[in-house]
């Protein structure tokens, strides 16, 4: 996560003081910490549903991410939509105000989540001049209100003048806001500066996101056995099959949700960009002999004498609530797909996905198995290790459990029993051409 806030705000430079917000020019943005705190814990991985956890274990599994980010001047930290143990997020000043602020000496401004304020009643906005208040008091900065603005306003505004909301109060949130407003340079330059628009999918991008893949690809198999490994791939050879949902569908591959639209797209129509089996046909050699087929029937694969498989499945874009899900199947046909493919011919999965899935079941049929994540617009990167011009090298950043019976499972736990363990990760060496 530092490398992530540096690289959006800049370096923070030797002579200045950590823990400050700082954004290094123009050409940087400010960093958002979120969701403050525990929103990745709650209750069977609902989104905006309860963590129920101790003292300890938030501050050793939920809290470090915050600690770094502080210390590294991140600007902004957003609220959960989440509770802890019962208490909304966005109205615990515990939290909020006396660890994050007090304890931790954030520096930076607190903001809500989108309409925060209002869901912290049931139903949404059923006592919004409550909500302002606690909000508020629990120590929230800047309020994200989408559509009614001047009803959040006058509330507000009469709260403090009926003594309600202390003076202080709006005095630290203005401190804070300006704090990183001046930081910014917005008061000098408070317009987007578009000089370096057209940089935007450069080629160097590009390159620079094909590498990012390369070294985020995580090989959990190769081989049935220990000295029979599948990868890397051969170019050059008869005919290969390349089948599954994801082989051929920019959309499947970029990150999910907030990719173009809210809730993600499929499709080749939206982004420009290179899809897997583009990335596999230039890879290569150009007799070899490539069938695609998005979910062929085992009769087919084993009529067609292919020397592999590559098989590409994986979950569909989701954001938020529309990613809760809590079987973390791979959904349909892919399960079908490598089933009929990896049951009749040598096989690689390819999972895309924004998650650990289930995969255990079908471990047994494939002789390797990629973690490709959400790869974005460069597929060329898969196809870049799969065939060894580069060496895997990506390790798990996150537990890879058995079933779903054993969430949640964290390093540490005394039953801790993981199909593959946090930092798993095989590695290949580029072939020498």
């Amino acid at each position: 996560m530092t490398k992530i806030i540096s690289g959006l705000q800049g370096d923070i430079p030797p002579n200045s003081r950590k823990g400050v917000p700082y954004v290094g020019g123009k050409d940087k943005v400010a960093a958002c910490a979120k969701h403050f705190v525990g929103d990745g814990g709650t209750t069977n991985g609902i989104n905006e549903n309860n963590t129920v956890i101790d003292w300890h274990g938030l501050l050793s599994i939920h809290m470090p991410a915050y600690y770094n980010s502080i210390i590294e001047g991140v600007s902004t930290i957003m609220v959960s939509y989440s509770s802890l143990n019962g208490v909304k997020m966005h109205s615990n000043r515990d939290l909020v105000t006396r660890f994050l602020k007090d304890t931790l000496k954030f520096k930076g401004f607190v903001i809500s989540d989108w309409q925060g304020l209002d869901k912290m009643t049931t139903p949404v906005h059923a006592n919004y001049t409550h909500s302002v208040q606690v909000g508020i008091e629990a120590g929230i900065d800047m309020v994200m209100v989408p559509y009614n603005h001047t009803e959040f306003i006058d509330i507000l505004t009469s709260l403090v003048n009926n003594n309600i909301i202390p003076v202080s109060r709006i005095d630290d949130a203005v401190r804070r806001i300006l704090r990183v407003k001046f930081s910014m340079g917005l008061f000098e330059e408070p317009l987007a500066d578009f000089s370096k628009v057209d940089q935007l999918g450069s080629q160097a991008h590009r390159e620079l996101g094909r590498e990012a893949v390369r070294k985020s690809l995580v090989l959990l198999k190769n081989g049935k056995s220990g000295d029979s490994p599948l990868l890397p791939l051969p170019k050059k050879t008869s005919r290969i099959l390349v089948a599954g949902t994801h082989a051929n569908n920019l959309g499947y591959h970029q990150c999910g949700g907030w990719t173009i639209t809210w809730q993600g797209l499929g499709g080749n129509n939206h982004t420009s960009g290179t899809t897997i089996l583009s990335a596999i046909s230039t890879t290569v050699d150009p007799s070899t002999e490539i069938v695609y087929s998005e979910n062929p029937d085992a009769d087919f694969v084993m009529s067609n004498n292919f020397s592999y498989a590559i098989v590409v499945v994986g979950e569909l874009p989701y954001a938020e609530t529309a990613g809760d899900n809590l079987n973390l199947t791979i959904p349909e046909p892919g399960p079908s797909t490598i089933s009929s493919v990896c049951g009749s011919v040598k096989c690689v999965v390819v999972v895309i996905s924004g998650r650990p899935l289930v995969v255990e079941p079908y471990l047994p049929s494939m002789d390797a198995l990629v973690a490709a994540w959400l790869p974005g617009s460069e597929g060329q990167g898969v196809a870049d290790v799969l065939f060894g011009d580069y060496g895997f090298t990506g390790k798990l950043a996150r537990t890879w459990f058995k079933s779903v019976d054993q969430l949640p499972m964290n390093v540490g736990d005394p039953n801790y029993d993981p199909l593959f363990p946090f930092g798993f990760g095989l590695t290949t060496e580029p072939l020498v051409s």
